[in-house]
């Protein structure tokens, strides 16, 4: 049984690994990295939000969040403003939203390169899965 779980948990990373690269090539087309499109992403997601509330949707410490957006910010691409106390909100700039709106175009034609082999109702089937595994957290 353990060797049937092993080979499924490989398979998802080597997936995720698989999909991450080829997205990290193509968004630096646009001038970006996966890191930095996600972080964008997370931004848009929940303008304001804390620096620690987006290293936790990005899947990063915030030590390393905090290195990421201080290259965003630098760029002009992520506007960081005082909010309540000692918390620091971010936001998109305009330059911040044209990015993240040229890798959404380039990320879409990646993913439907990387889940190609799939059907629509497999595709959807898969989301399901995956959103029940990860609604256990």
């Amino acid at each position: 049984m353990h060797d049937d779980l092993q080979v499924l948990g490989r398979a998802v990373k080597q997936t995720q690994y698989r999909q991450h690269r080829a997205l990290d090539s193509a968004l630096s087309a646009v001038g970006t990295t996966l890191a930095q499109w996600d972080a964008l992403r997370a931004i848009d997601r929940t303008p304001g939000a804390s620096a620690r509330e987006l290293a936790a949707a990005t899947f990063q410490s915030e030590q390393a969040f905090g290195t990421l957006v201080g290259r965003l910010t630098a760029q002009g691409l992520v506007e960081r403003r005082p909010g309540h106390g000692r918390r620091i909100q971010h936001h998109l700039t305009p330059e911040g939203e044209r990015m993240l709106a040229a890798g959404h175009g380039v990320a879409d034609e990646v993913l439907a390169d990387c889940f190609a082999g799939l059907s629509a109702r497999e595709r959807a089937t898969l989301l399901g899965l995956l959103e029940r595994l990860n609604a256990r957290e």
